[in-house]
């Protein structure tokens, strides 16, 4: 079981929003879990261009920075943990850069399969809207969402056990690979409505119509 944490805090392991994410880990520790920690503030993460190269020949970009890497581990992950502070009800520039640069794996569902969960803290403590935005995020990528914990930067102790389970709950639907039915209800009604789309672009975005035909969906 491999699984992914990308870490948007600027302060990185010293963050109320990395602690937090610690406690997740704690309750997913077991000896065949593979973990891998991605901080994107040791990252050159450039604002997507909208060149649209990566939908011609997927996964390539002419912006040569840190995304490419980052992307192939989400794809090598069987979970993903999003961690990020609240900034103004939303996630870190960082972490939206790098879902900007990611608009193939929404065009070609690319995270089918896979689970997300989602850590936030903030001076507030109303995190409910950037929970909600890492979930949908999940959603039009393909991957269902496990849940969320979020706390007030003051009161992540207060969050330990539920941040446990959260990580205990991870570990437990990538093993049993459970099936959250609306959730794949939602990301079927997703694909169906990008299958309309690369029928129509197929001249243009050649490597993502391939790409659909390989998979089996046109």
């Amino acid at each position: 079981m491999k699984v992914l944490v990308i870490s948007a805090s600027p302060h990185r392991e010293k963050s109320k929003t990395f602690l937090l994410t610690q406690h997740l880990l704690s309750g997913l520790a077991q000896e065949e879990t593979k973990l891998e920690i991605v901080h994107l503030a040791d990252c050159t993460i450039n604002f997507c261009r909208h060149c649209e190269v990566c939908h011609r020949q997927i996964l390539s970009c002419p912006l040569h920075d840190s995304v490419g890497d980052v992307l192939l581990k989400m794809l090598e992950a069987d979970g993903i943990i999003m961690a990020t502070p609240n900034y103004i009800n939303q996630v870190t520039g960082s972490l939206k850069a790098l879902f900007d640069r990611s608009a193939h794996f929404i065009h070609c569902k690319r995270l089918l399969g896979k689970y997300i969960a989602g850590v936030v803290t903030s001076g507030s403590g109303r995190d409910e809207d950037v929970l909600g935005y890492i979930k949908y995020y999940g959603h039009t990528c393909g991957a269902q969402y496990v849940g969320g914990v979020s706390a007030p930067a003051s009161c992540v102790q207060e969050r330990i056990e539920q941040a446990r389970d959260l990580g205990n709950t991870l570990a437990q639907d990538i093993q049993n690979k459970k099936v959250y039915s609306e959730q794949i209800a939602q990301i079927e009604k997703g694909r169906e409505h990008f299958q309309k789309i690369i029928q129509l672009r197929k001249d243009h975005w050649q490597g993502e119509y391939a790409y659909w035909h390989s998979q089996g969906w046109l």
